[in-house]
């Protein structure tokens, strides 16, 4: 049986953008989420130029930053307590 990341990820990353203090990613199913830097403490010391410089990885199940190498997946910041409890 094929499996498409479609069906495994059904709601995918499609664009990023920033502001001073939040992350915002416009989903696959239209939403758009709003995520604080300082959840990321790559990305809240980053410089603007270095926050741009992101690309979607595996079809968009994730976000990449190259010079900042970090990655972040979006399943995870569409459940909030994954991040507020630690358990990451």
């Amino acid at each position: 049986m094929n499996t498409s990341i479609k069906d495994k990820f059904p709601v995918l990353a499609r664009s990023v953008r920033f502001t001073k203090y939040m992350m915002f990613i416009r989903l696959s199913d239209g939403r758009e989420i709003g995520i604080p830097l300082e959840w990321f403490p790559a990305l809240s010391s980053a410089k603007p130029e270095q926050l741009k410089k992101w690309k979607l990885i595996g079809n968009g199940i994730g976000i990449h930053w190259d010079e900042l190498d970090e990655d972040i997946l979006v399943e995870p910041l569409l459940k909030p307590h994954y991040y507020l409890v630690g358990s990451h």
